[in-house]
């Protein structure tokens, strides 16, 4: 988060909880962008917890000075997917000791797409507790506004960065009976957003969101074709939720989809009979394309 994401004055009459803070390992969800999203119970923790670890310790600095939460003689620890190997045995030790120890990820909630996992599944291993204060996630914001289906959603995280690894993770996607939810980086969104055409169909209903809860929150809506379509030249700004709709119909079975390409071809280019019935069946382009070239071939050899 940036200062002017921190802008909103703390909240007024704030007192922290007097009671003493349970030993054990405190999960702190923390913003995403509006300051003032944290909850009062997250603060309570950040004031009272013996030891603090955070993913980025300037965020979690900046965050407690905005709403008066002194730090005294406590240092912030940091603890990232760089150092987590160094750091996780001397949290635990902390915890061994009867403290309790308090991480807060850099934006959002602890262990979604975030390195908390390893030390809370070790913490779990040496009998400690774990405790969640819950609170923004941008995960559950996007599904919010998004305007798809929520009864049932499938989180992915960030996808490969590479194209030929994020293509075969999309093919795995496209089983999932409810709405796939991915986050992506403002320089690989278009990329994501192609691939996931392609691999999804162009015509899937999807929604784009960037900058939640901060001062220029968008969330732009329609199928993956136009979402695409409404990219310009530059380079967006700002992180991105990316959620794709389930399919509106179950996938054609192979057979079906060959004997559809079969009657479909006569007196049609296969490539062109294969990107419309990829389209309408929300299947991977290059795949009913093979398909199509056998079932071409086929009916050839008669």
């Amino acid at each position: 988060m940036t200062a002017e994401d921190h802008a909103d004055p703390r909240p007024q009459g704030f007192r922290p909880d007097p009671r003493p803070l349970e030993p054990g390992l405190h999960f702190v969800a923390t913003p995403i962008g509006a300051a003032r999203d944290i909850t009062l119970r997250a603060l309570d923790i950040l004031a009272k917890a013996d030891v603090l670890a955070a993913e980025d310790t300037r965020t979690l600095r900046h965050l407690m000075e905005i709403h008066g939460i002194a730090l005294g003689a406590r240092r912030i620890i940091a603890y990232h997917d760089h150092n987590g190997d160094r750091v996780r045995p001397l949290l635990l030790a902390r915890l061994a000791e009867g403290k309790s120890v308090a991480y807060a990820s850099e934006a959002g909630t602890p262990l979604v797409a975030d390195p908390g996992f390893p030390l809370a599944r070790e913490a779990i291993a040496a009998g400690h507790t774990l405790r969640a204060a819950p609170g923004p996630s941008a995960l559950l914001a996007a599904l919010t506004v998004a305007g798809l289906p929520t009864d049932q959603f499938h989180f992915s995280g960030f996808l490969p960065a590479t194209r030929s690894a994020r293509r075969r993770a999309i093919a795995d996607l496209r089983a999932v009976p409810g709405t796939i939810v991915l986050y992506e980086s403002p320089r690989r969104v278009r990329a994501l957003l192609e691939d996931l055409a392609e691999g999804l169909g162009a015509a899937r209903e999807a929604a784009l969101c960037r900058e939640l809860t901060k001062r220029f929150e968008e969330t732009r809506r329609g199928s993956l074709a136009a979402l695409i379509d409404g990219f310009g030249e530059a380079t967006p700004k700002g992180e991105f939720v990316v959620l794709v709709a389930p399919a509106t119909e179950a996938p054609a079975e192979p057979e079906d989809l060959a004997a559809e390409i079969a009657r479909a071809l006569p007196g049609r280019h296969v490539k062109e009979v294969a990107a419309e019935l990829a389209l309408k069946h929300g299947l991977n382009k290059r795949d009913v394309y093979q398909l199509a070239l056998e079932v071409r071939k086929t009916m050839e050899d008669g």
